[in-house]
């Protein structure tokens, strides 16, 4: 489904009557970090809406992707200050649910954006992309480029934090799904028996990670030739690497759909990935908690799922039978809407 006519359908969802109505409400946006391109964009999204709707909105993101605690203290402030509701991306999925539930006794709203909660219904709703079929995409992807060749294929998968928050389990169990790989329990990371895996590593979703993680697998196997990495930063530090070793035949795949990543797609440094829309996300959850303000009505979710789908489109210059995608012109035309 296109961004535009997710937008459509967000306005006629929530069907919000105009900024008197939510003077004064207030809302919080916590994100993961406030350095990766992904959660700046999901600011912007959330700061134009606001200032549209008339929605006070306090911001606060963790020091690093998996800053736990930075998190949980910023939901305390958000419930002593008596906002209406929160939009949070989770660095743990599972560790935040207590203060999540301490949050909606509190009378708060709280929309879970990007990643899920576990379980997904700790949180009043979910926005975000389906991160499953956006693994899937790229693997399906990376299969059909390779091949014949993707029965002989040596993986390297380049995950997020120990903590395996849902987003990173998702994408990497759907990448491995598109593959043709048998991803064992898809809630678990790793558990995979398959010998084309080499191995999996922790990026914390940074270049640096990125670039550490891809060392650490070449170590164990110089002849990788196929990298997942969960967001583009991680692929962008994997490269580098690379490069390093000499390597410049390897597929990369990954996940985010930002003007850097993409325009890494357009320059052959990145294969493929699945563009996300986080200024939707965030737009569209500003949205929800003015509404609720208003009449105390809640989101609902897209039909038949249990999260509010704000799409995903695979973005490559080199297209496969079978997998619909767009171009990077198309893509750096979309990033990150």
């Amino acid at each position: 489904m296109k961004s535009t006519a997710l937008a459509i359908a967000g306005a006629a969802l929530f069907g919000f009557s105009g900024p008197a109505a939510a003077q004064n409400a207030g809302a919080c946006l916590i994100t993961k970090t406030d350095i990766n391109p992904f959660f700046v964009k999901m600011k912007e999204g959330a700061t134009a809406k606001a200032q549209e709707l008339g929605v006070q909105l306090s911001t606060y993101a963790g020091k690093v992707d998996g800053d736990h605690e930075t998190q949980v203290q910023a939901i305390e402030t958000c419930i002593a200050s008596g906002a209406k509701g929160i939009l949070i991306a989770a660095s743990d999925t599972k560790a935040i649910v207590p203060v999540v539930q301490k949050a909606r006794d509190a009378g708060l709203l709280v929309i879970a954006l990007d990643t899920p909660l576990e379980p997904i219904d700790a949180a009043d709703a979910t926005f975000a992309t389906d991160n499953f079929k956006a693994g899937e995409l790229i693997g399906k992807w990376a299969a059909a480029t390779l091949g014949d060749e993707a029965q002989n294929a040596k993986i390297a998968m380049l995950d997020l934090t120990p903590s395996q928050p849902s987003v990173d389990v998702l994408r990497d169990q759907g990448f491995m799904t598109g593959f043709g790989i048998d991803a064992k329990d898809a809630n678990v990371i790793g558990d995979e028996d398959d010998p084309r895996i080499v191995g999996h590593d922790i990026t914390n979703g940074n270049e640096e990670g990125g670039r550490k993680a891809m060392e650490n697998l070449l170590q164990r196997d110089p002849e990788i030739n196929v990298v997942y990495t969960i967001n583009e930063p991680a692929a962008a530090g994997a490269y580098e690497a690379l490069q390093s070793f000499g390597k410049t035949d390897v597929l990369i795949v990954s996940v985010d759909g930002g003007c850097p990543g993409v325009q890494n797609v357009k320059e052959g440094i990145i294969g493929a990935t699945s563009q996300q829309y986080p200024l939707l996300m965030a737009s569209l959850g500003i949205e929800a908690i003015a509404k609720f303000a208003e009449t105390g009505e809640k989101p609902k979710p897209t039909e038949g799922l249990d999260f509010f789908d704000t799409g995903v489109n695979l973005v490559t210059d080199k297209p496969v039978e079978g997998v619909e995608s767009i171009n990077s012109e198309e893509g750096l035309a979309r990033c990150w809407g």
